[in-house]
């Protein structure tokens, strides 16, 4: 089996075991707190209908009220401001889902939008992030010919360990800065940074929600775009150092194999419809006999071209002459 269908069998089986593994760690985490929950809330509700003596249709609609009413406390979410962070998170598949579009012009424009953003996005961040990859190969050897180390190139490892130390730098700065205007923890700021920038975009935590601030405080809604755009071309030089290595480990298996083959058809001949190997083994179509053998008749076609022949001291040159349509291709024999 070619060592890329083995790597990719492997690399299925591998993601097949990680979700199996994910799933039975955040069942183990997250199934208790959640009926846990799901318990409380029911007994709040069943308390709330009990002492506001509210029916079931009215706490309905009252959920209903609530729900639309969330996005709605963030202040106005398709004005400019609004609609361009909407843009963004499209664009960079975020997709938090905190406003989404309601009217039917709305959503078929997201689709087409989102049709032609999506691939933009991806060629300008992995632009970014090769231009990204340069300067920091740059800074590399500049710092070890500075040291003086024997080699300056910047290899692979010096690269990813250059752009995820920065990646560690955005993510830990920027959650510092949500903490203390989104008044989230720390740990929960961090979470949101990384959620971010590697465009999962759960949506349980979204900047800009609080107090109005898309209108309120342009320097902040400033420092959130610079934020996602920057991380996300950071985060995009990881990856695109991630993905080169393994294309080069591939390109590497096909030109191997090419070599091998390459390396494999010099050492055969095909005659009329038989591969005879440059050792004198016929590998397919006929079984020669020991030379020793007086009474053996060499051919490498399908009629007996040749008379008895003796091996000592002899061998068969072959020279391939080429006859008309019906012919047989015969081996001249030459004395060494």
């Amino acid at each position: 089996m070619k060592r890329q269908n083995v790597r990719t069998l492997s690399l299925v089986v591998c993601t097949f075991t990680y979700l199996l593994i994910g799933a039975a760690v955040f069942d183990a985490l997250e199934s208790d707190t959640e009926r846990k929950r799901c318990e409380f809330l029911t007994e709040m509700k069943e308390n709330l209908l009990k002492k506001y003596n509210i029916s079931d249709e009215h706490y309905k609609m009252i959920e209903i009220v609530i729900i639309e009413n969330k996005p709605h406390k963030a202040g106005p979410q398709w004005k400019f401001a609004g609609a361009f962070y909407f843009a963004t998170v499209v664009l960079a598949m975020i997709g938090y889902g905190h406003s989404t579009p309601v009217t039917i012009g709305g959503k078929a424009f997201c689709m087409a939008y989102a049709m032609v953003g999506i691939p933009l996005g991806l060629v300008m961040f992995q632009s970014i992030g090769e231009r990204l990859n340069k300067f920091a190969s740059v800074l590399i050897r500049r710092a070890k010919r500075y040291m003086q180390c024997k080699r300056i190139e910047a290899t692979e490892m010096n690269l990813m360990l250059a752009t995820g130390m920065l990646s560690s730098v955005i993510i830990t700065t920027g959650a510092a800065v949500f903490s203390r205007y989104e008044g989230w923890t720390y740990f929960d700021s961090f979470y949101y940074c990384f959620v971010t920038l590697t465009t999962i975009g759960f949506g349980d935590y979204v900047a800009l929600q609080n107090d109005q601030a898309l209108i309120k405080n342009p320097g902040y809604v400033a420092l959130s775009f610079v934020f996602i755009l920057f991380g996300l071309a950071v985060v995009a030089a990881s990856i695109n150092l991630l993905v080169l290595r393994f294309m080069t480990m591939n390109a590497e298996d096909v030109r191997r194999e090419d070599n091998e083959l390459q390396s494999a058809s010099h050492h055969v001949l095909t005659l009329d419809g038989e591969v005879l190997s440059v050792t004198g083994k016929l590998l397919a179509g006929h079984v020669l006999l020991d030379c020793n053998d007086q009474a053996d008749q060499v051919s490498v076609c399908s009629c007996t071209c040749l008379g008895p022949t003796r091996c000592h001291n002899q061998l068969l040159q072959l020279e391939p002459v080429y006859y008309p349509s019906g012919s047989s291709l015969k081996v001249k024999r030459a004395s060494v």
